[in-house]
């Protein structure tokens, strides 16, 4: 038989449950002005290396809420070191590429004149349908309407459109036109459905991508952005 009182209120101290809540707010506040010194607004804006500070942020407040054992002082200690590292590796790659890129990683070319840059498909950990997503959620239904797509440091995507009268055909993007095709019998043009180049028709029996290689395709579409 489970003791739930033991697991949830065995050896709790009720005047102790007043410091843990007083510690808790203390310890937030601080997280939040050592954040704000930082000078990030959002987490989106994070790069690995901010990543790593926050969790090392993390665990040194965790500790301290509810361990009276522990002063409150150590933290603050630890915050003050954790943001002169913070603040001293960003003035070091404020001035050097080279340690600015192994901090912060670089930006990744995704999409290039409507077609996915295969050139630097190993370099980043993101699968072809997180890129589907995003570009998804940037409303573009078809790499045709994309002129380039950049993945930011941050993992943002930045996008450059055609304008209307440029758009080209383009792989579709959306589930509801994202399907795989007979060249043989249907008519083009074709998006290949790894890259996203585009044919308009297949003078021999082969029916492999000449930018890829790769031997499924879908419909291509040419529609603007609305």
């Amino acid at each position: 038989m489970v003791d739930i009182q033991k697991i949830f209120a065995e050896g709790v101290e009720s005047s102790f449950l007043v410091e843990i809540g007083a510690r808790t707010i203390i310890m937030f506040i601080l997280i939040l002005i050592i954040l704000r010194l930082s000078g990030r607004r959002g987490v989106r804006q994070l790069t690995l290396f901010e990543v790593a500070i926050i969790i090392s942020l993390g665990s040194a407040a965790g500790d301290p809420m509810f361990q009276e054992e522990i002063p409150i002082f150590h933290s603050i200690v630890v915050f003050i070191c954790v943001i002169f590292v913070y603040k001293l590796v960003t003035w070091i790659a404020s001035r050097s590429e080279n340690i600015a890129h192994l901090l912060e990683g670089k930006v990744l070319p995704v999409v290039k004149d409507g077609v996915f840059d295969i050139k630097h498909e190993n370099d980043n950990t993101f699968s072809r349908m997180e890129f589907f997503s995003e570009l998804r959620n940037l409303n573009i239904e078809h790499l045709g309407q994309v002129k380039e797509g950049i993945l930011e440091v941050d993992g943002t995507l930045s996008v450059l459109f055609y304008a209307d009268s440029d758009v080209r055909y383009g792989l579709p993007l959306f589930p509801s036109s994202f399907k795989k095709v007979d060249v043989f019998s249907a008519e083009g043009p074709f998006a290949c459905m790894y890259c996203g180049h585009v044919v308009f028709s297949f003078e021999n029996d082969s029916k492999a991508c000449p930018r890829c290689n790769k031997t499924q395709w879908s419909k291509a579409l040419n529609s603007k952005r609305v």
